[in-house]
């Protein structure tokens, strides 16, 4: 299961697609369409990867953390933090993976129970779009931060003894555990607007975005995290489009059309004419 962690910090030619976005040291990101249950390929131009949605269809950002250690991973779509719905920030709430774990996330985080599912849209109707921020609309970023390993300090305590052989003092050395973090409090997720997921084909050019579908079950829990670093680790991202667009910036292969040779006996029976 993966769960919740509110930041307490402050802290020219189309290449071949591959399978997935396999982007980062630390963390693999994929795009998996969830009404094909296909992992949609990438697609790689001038260092960038590019993935192909289907209008109306809904997906899920697949994150699998590829370290022996729990990761947190800030996830912005469309420039939005898909748990707190604030502008994306490097520094605000996330998902904390455990060592190899892989997970799915399939919405915008509008409580610990449910998600509002992501959906490829037009641009107009994208949720960034509908709350005033359409100018990130396209990319999935993941913000990575490992986790800081707790320290053991040395505290030396000096005891004073009286000697009359001795002119100095004896000190004693013992570890002591270094304070801990302060647990982070969970921060309710802010309540977007219910905004209704277009299903209307995208107009000839007319740019894809992510929108704010139907609620769903999805339980996450809380826990503490402490980062590593100010800085994320790693950032990785992915960026997406419809695959008629892909194709016209020359990223995705133009479909082959195949000609098929005409048949003089191609079987069957003698069909009824259209009617008049």
């Amino acid at each position: 299961m993966h769960r919740l962690l509110c930041a307490t910090l402050l802290a020219s030619l189309a290449a071949v697609a591959v399978p997935q976005a396999r982007a980062g040291n630390l963390l693999d990101l994929a795009v998996v369409d969830r009404d094909t249950g296909q992992t949609l390929p990438t697609y790689s131009k001038h260092g960038k990867l590019y993935v192909a949605g289907a209008p109306g269809h809904r997906y899920a950002v697949r994150l699998s953390n590829r370290s022996g250690g729990r990761v947190l991973a800030v996830l912005s779509v469309d420039g939005v933090n898909a748990v707190s719905g604030e502008t994306a920030s490097p520094e605000q709430s996330g998902y904390v993976l455990d060592p190899w774990e892989t997970t799915e996330i399939a919405g915008w985080r509008k409580s610990l129970e449910e998600v509002a599912q992501f959906n490829f849209t037009a641009l107009p109707d994208s949720y960034a779009a509908r709350t005033g921020r359409p100018a990130n609309v396209g990319v999935i970023g993941v913000a990575v931060f490992t986790e800081r390993t707790p320290v053991w300090r040395e505290k030396r305590e000096e005891i004073a003894r009286e000697s009359e052989s001795a002119a100095g003092a004896a000190a004693d050395a013992q570890n002591a555990p270094a304070p801990a973090a302060a647990e982070a409090k969970a921060a309710a997720p802010a309540e977007a607007p219910k905004l209704q997921a277009s299903q209307r084909a995208l107009a000839k050019g007319e740019r894809l975005g992510t929108g704010h579908g139907a609620r769903e079950y999805a339980r996450v829990d809380t826990t503490t995290f402490v980062r590593a670093s100010r800085g994320p680790a790693e950032t990785v991202a992915v960026w997406y489009d419809s695959y008629a667009n892909l194709v016209a910036q020359g990223i995705a292969p133009r479909p082959i059309a195949r000609r098929t040779e005409p048949q003089p006996f191609p079987g069957g029976f003698v069909p009824d004419p259209a009617p008049r």
